[in-house]
C-alpha cells in the first residue's frame, strides 16, 4: 500500500512502486519525494474469479459439513473463490520538469522468464520484495502473537550436538534444494548436522516432502531443532524455528541461533527474507474471515457509496476504531475534514510535503490525512453495480485502515493488540495523541500564525462545581480539567415501562411471530433523568474546608457545565459491575430527543447575595495529581461509598485526570492488589522531578534491578517522563519495547516543546447558545465495551447513514434508543466552520 494514500497494486493499471533502497512503496507520482531518482520495483495485480466462485453464483450454496475452511465439505476461502493475478517490472524513475514531475528512464518486466537477466543483487532485493509480508500480515501476525502464548525456548538448544562435518551453506537460495527428494520450496536446515530437508507434508497432502522430519526420525532423533531456510534475517528473533523433539514437537525460540548458523557458514547480518514464515502462511489464510454483525436486524438496507460514505475493512476486532474513525474524519466534523481531508487529490495535501515515504507510515499528521482524505474523496467508493453484486468487492474499494491503527495505537498496550477495545476511551486516546503531534508539528500547518487550536479543542469543555458548607453555608465553586466526554449515569429508579400506542399493538397482532422471535419488553429512562442524575445535588458527609481550619464538615455539592463547546459528546453508562464483580449491560432504553437544549445545565457562578468561601493559595498536594489537576471531591465521596480507602480512591482518580468516576472505577478494578494502592500519595513537590531536575537514582537503581532488561539511562528517561512514578514508568518502558530508541529520542526533542495543558491555558474554551442538535451516535452489541462489535451512524444531510465496517447503507432506524455514544453540535455554529481549522 502507498504510504501517503489508499492506492494499492490493485488500484490501477500503474499498481505501485516500491524502491528497492528504502523498500517504502508509493504511487509513482510520489516516489522521488526525497530522492532525486531511483530504481523501483513495479506491482500490479488484479483479481479474477476462479472457477469454484463461478459455479457458486450458479448454484445455491452448499451447506458446510465439517467444521474447516478450505477443505471438502467446509468453507471456500477467499483463495478457493478468487485468484490473484500479479505482475512485476522494474523501472528507473528521475524527476523532470524542475522536480515537479516524475519521468520513467526504462521499464523492464520481471518475472520467471525474465529474472535471471538481472544481477544477483537486484535479483534478491526483488524477491525480496515480492516475498514480503507487508504491513498487513505483519500487524496481523504480531497480534496473534501477543493473543497466543509465545514461543518456548528450546531446552535442546544450549547443549545441542553439533556435527563438524565441514558441511555449509551457500549463501545463494537457488542452490537449496530437499536432499531426499530435491523440491526447493519450503526448506528447513537441521541444526546439527547441516541437513537440508523438505518441511512437513499437511493433512490434506499439501506442504513439504517431509524430508527433514524423516531425518529426524532416520538418526535417531538426535537432532531435533530446525531452522526454515528463507526466514533468517538480520532479525535473528523472526526466522521459524522448530522442535521435531516428541516433549516439544513445535515452534521454539533458540537463543544460540545465531552461533550454530555461523558455524555453517550463515551470517546472519548478511542473509535477506525470501520466502514467508509459517505464522505468516497462517495468518494469510485465516485473514479474511472477518465476522459480519447483525444491525437494523430484517432491514433492507440500500447501499450506498461515495464521498463521506466509504466503509473501512474491519482489521479484526477493529470496529471501535472504524466508528470513531468515521465520526471523527468522513465529514461529520467539517473542521477536522477541512484540516486533514481538504485536497485536490488523496496523494495532495500540505502535510504530506517534506516527509520521506519512510517517514510518512510513522507519522500520525500524515497518517491521518490519508484517511481522512479516502474517507472524504470518494476516491476509492465502489461503483453501485458492485454495491448491489453478491460478489465481494473489488480489492481496491476494501480500505485497511493499517498504517493508521500501526501510528495511533503501535505504542498502546491494549489498542495495538487484536482484541476489542472501549471505543469512548479509544476516542480520548486518538485525541490526545492528534493533540501531541499538531503541536509537534505547528509550522507544518498552512496559515499557523502563533494562534492554533488543536483538533481537541472542538470537543473540550470544563465543569463547575458548587460546594455549600454545611456549618456557615458559604459558598465554594471549583472548576474541573478539560474533558471531552460527558459521562453519563442511567438512574434505574427512574426507569418506566412505555406503553405502545394502539396502532403499535394492532401491528404486533398481526404479525406471525414465535414466543422467541417477539421483543422483550425493556423499560426506558429519559436522557433527561440521566442529566439530572449527572447534575443532582450530592452530599459529601467528610469534606475539609480550609476557611474553618480544615475541620470536616458537610458540603452539598452540584456539577454543571463551565462552557458548551462547539461539539458534545456523551457517553452513557450502560456498562456497570454486577454484584459477583463481572460486567454486566444494563437493558434499557433511553428517551433521547435529536435537539437538545443544555441550557438549564449551564454554571451561572457566584451570584449575588452568596458569600463565599475566602479564596485559596493553592490546594493542598492530597487533592491534586502529579500535573496539578484537582481531584474532585465529589467524585472521591462516591468512590469511598464503595468501600475503597481514601488513599486508594485518591490514586484512581489521580491517574484519570480528577473527576471521571466510571473510568477511576476501571483503574481501582485493575490496580486493588497493587502493594501500594492503599499508601498516601506522595507529595508532589517533593517526589515529582521537574523536567530540569534529576530523578531519584535510588528509584532508578530498584527499577533497573526489578526489570532486569532496560539499562540505567532507559529507567532514568522514563522516570522523567512520568515525574517519578515508578508504576507509571514501567508501564511507559514494557509498551515501547517494540522501538523503545525511537520512543526515547522523542522523549528528549519533547522536553522542551509546548504541552497539552499549556495551549489549553493559551486558547480560550469555545462557548455559546446552549442548544445542540445530534449528528452522530456509536452503539455497541455485546455484554461489555471489550467484546462485541460497535456501528456508527452519521447523519447526512436529512438522512442517517449506517457505517457498519465496510457496510455502508441509508438506514431506516437509527437505533437512537441504544447507542453508547452521541455526538451534537451546537446549532449555533452549523454552516460556520470554526475560522482557526
Amino acid at each position: 500500500e502507498c504510504a501517503y494514500s489508499f492506492h494499492s497494486p490493485f488500484t490501477s493499471d500503474k499498481g505501485i512502486v516500491v524502491s528497492l533502497e528504502t523498500f517504502m512503496g508509493t504511487v509513482e507520482d510520489l516516489a522521488l519525494s526525497s530522492t532525486n531518482d531511483g530504481i523501483f520495483i513495479r506491482i500490479v495485480k488484479k483479481r479474477i474469479s476462479t472457477e469454484t466462485e463461478v459455479m457458486e453464483r450458479k448454484q445455491p450454496t452448499t451447506v458446510p459439513k465439517k467444521l474447516g475452511i478450505g477443505m471438502d465439505g467446509g468453507f471456500a476461502s477467499e483463495s478457493d473463490k478468487f485468484e490473484i493475478v500479479a505482475t512485476y517490472s522494474l523501472v528507473g524513475l528521475k524527476k523532470s520538469g524542475n522536480g515537479e514531475s516524475v519521468e520513467i528512464i526504462e521499464e523492464i518486466p520481471y518475472n520467471e522468464s525474465t529474472k535471471f537477466n538481472f544481477n544477483d543483487e537486484i535479483r534478491k532485493s526483488v524477491e525480496s520484495v515480492i516475498n514480503h509480508s507487508g504491513l498487513a500480515v505483519q500487524q496481523d501476525l504480531s497480534v496473534w502473537q501477543l493473543d497466543d502464548e509465545p514461543n518456548p525456548v528450546s531446552k535442546y538448544a544450549a547443549a545441542l550436538p553439533f556435527l563438524d562435518n565441514g558441511k555449509v551453506i551457500s549463501p545463494d537460495p537457488s542452490t537449496w534444494k530437499c536432499e531426499a527428494s530435491g523440491e526447493a520450496e519450503n526448506l528447513w536446515l537441521n541444526l546439527s548436522d547441516g541437513y537440508i530437508g523438505g518441511g512437513r507434508k499437511n493433512w490434506d497432502g499439501s506442504g513439504g516432502s517431509n524430508g527433514a522430519l524423516d531425518h529426524f526420525l532416520l538418526t535417531g532423533e538426535q537432532y531435533p531443532l530446525v531452522v526454515k531456510l528463507g526466514t533468517i534475517t538480520s532479525d535473528i528473533d523472526a526466522a521459524d524455528c522448530y522442535s521435531y523433539a516428541k516433549d516439544e514437537d513445535g515452534p521454539v525460540k533458540i537463543p544460540n541461533l545465531a552461533e550454530l548458523l555461523e558455524k555453517r557458514g550463515i551470517k546472519v547480518s548478511a542473509m535477506q527474507k525470501t520466502v514467508k514464515s509459517t505464522a505468516e502462511l497462517e495468518v494469510e489464510l485465516n485473514a479474511t474471515y472477518a465476522f459480519d454483525a447483525i444491525t437494523e436486524a430484517g432491514a433492507k438496507l440500500v447501499p450506498v457509496s461515495g464521498p463521506s460514505l466509504q466503509g473501512l475493512q474491519n482489521l479484526g476486532n477493529s470496529c471501535y476504531l472504524n466508528s470513531v474513525a468515521q465520526l471523527l474524519f468522513s465529514g461529520t466534523i467539517p473542521e477536522l475534514s477541512k484540516r486533514y481531508g481538504t485536497a485536490d487529490s488523496v496523494i495532495e495535501h500540505v502535510l504530506f510535503q517534506g516527509i520521506s515515504a519512510k517517514d510518512a507510515i510513522a507519522d500520525l499528521l500524515v497518517q491521518t490525512s490519508k484517511l481522512s482524505l479516502a474517507l472524504t474523496s470518494g476516491t476509492f467508493a465502489a461503483p453501485t453495480s458492485q454495491l448491489n453484486s453478491d460478489e465481494s468487492l473489488q480489492p481496491q474499494h476494501r480500505l485497511q485502515p493499517r498504517m493508521f491503527k500501526h501510528v495511533i495505537a503501535g505504542d498502546h498496550v491494549e489498542f495495538r493488540t487484536g482484541q476489542q477495545q472501549d471505543a469512548a476511551h479509544f476516542a480520548q486516546h486518538l485525541l490526545e495523541k492528534l493533540d501531541g503531534a499538531e503541536l509537534g508539528g505547528l509550522q507544518r500547518f498552512v496559515g499557523y500564525d502563533g494562534d492554533f487550536y488543536p483538533s481537541s479543542h472542538l470537543f473540550s469543555f470544563r465543569t463547575t462545581t458548587r460546594l455549600v458548607c454545611s456549618m456557615d453555608q458559604k459558598i465554594k465553586y471549583k472548576e474541573s480539567a478539560l474533558e471531552i466526554l460527558l459521562s453519563l449515569p442511567i438512574p434505574m429508579d427512574k426507569a418506566v415501562m412505555i406503553e405502545e400506542e394502539p396502532e403499535q399493538k394492532r401491528q404486533k397482532s398481526e404479525d406471525v411471530q414465535t414466543k422467541d422471535e417477539e421483543a422483550t419488553s425493556v423499560p426506558t429512562v429519559s436522557f433527561f433523568d440521566c442529566l439530572n442524575s449527572w447534575a443532582a445535588d450530592t452530599t459529601l458527609n467528610d469534606f475539609r474546608w480550609t476557611h474553618l481550619e480544615n475541620a470536616v464538615a458537610k458540603a452539598t455539592s452540584t456539577t454543571t457545565l463551565s462552557n458548551f463547546p462547539r461539539y458534545l459528546f456523551f457517553q452513557i453508562q450502560r456498562y456497570t459491575m454486577g454484584d459477583d464483580w463481572t460486567p454486566k449491560k444494563l437493558d434499557i432504553n433511553l428517551d433521547i430527543p435529536f435537539e437538545l437544549d443544555m441550557t438549564p445545565y449551564k454554571s451561572k457562578g457566584a451570584q449575588e447575595g452568596e458569600t463565599l468561601v475566602p479564596a485559596e493559595k493553592e490546594e493542598t498536594h492530597a487533592n491534586a495529581d502529579s500535573e496539578g489537576n484537582q481531584i474532585d471531591e465529589g467524585a472521591l465521596a462516591q468512590l469511598m461509598e464503595m468501600g475503597f480507602t481514601m488513599n486508594g480512591c485518591k490514586r484512581a482518580l489521580t491517574a484519570v485526570g480528577g473527576s471521571n468516576v466510571e473510568a477511576a472505577m476501571s483503574w481501582v478494578f485493575e490496580h486493588n492488589m497493587d502493594p501500594d494502592f492503599n499508601d498516601p500519595i506522595p507529595d508532589a513537590k517533593a517526589t515529582a522531578p521537574s523536567n530540569t531536575q534529576d530523578v531519584e537514582e535510588g528509584t532508578v537503581m530498584s527499577l533497573v534491578e526489578s526489570l532486569g532488561c532496560f539499562t540505567f539511562d532507559q529507567v532514568r528517561a522514563a522516570l522523567k517522563h512520568t515525574n517519578g512514578a515508578a508504576d507509571r514508568a514501567a508501564d511507559w518502558l514494557f509498551s515501547h519495547m517494540d522501538d523503545l530508541d525511537s520512543a526515547l529520542a522523542s522523549l528528549v526533542s519533547n522536553e522542551s516543546s509546548t504541552t497539552c495543558s499549556d495551549l489549553a491555558k493559551m486558547v480560550p474554551l469555545d462557548d455559546g447558545e446552549g442548544k445542540y442538535t445530534m449528528i452522530g451516535m456509536i452503539s455497541h452489541i455485546g455484554k461489555n465495551t471489550g467484546s462485541g462489535h460497535y456501528v456508527a451512524h452519521m447523519k447526512r444531510g436529512e438522512k442517517w447513514v449506517i457505517f457498519n465496517d465496510e457496510k455502508v447503507a441509508i438506514s431506516e432506524s437509527p437505533p437512537l434508543a441504544h447507542a453508547y455514544l452521541y455526538l451534537y453540535q451546537r446549532k449555533d455554529t452549523i454552516g460556520s466552520l470554526h475560522s482557526k481549522y
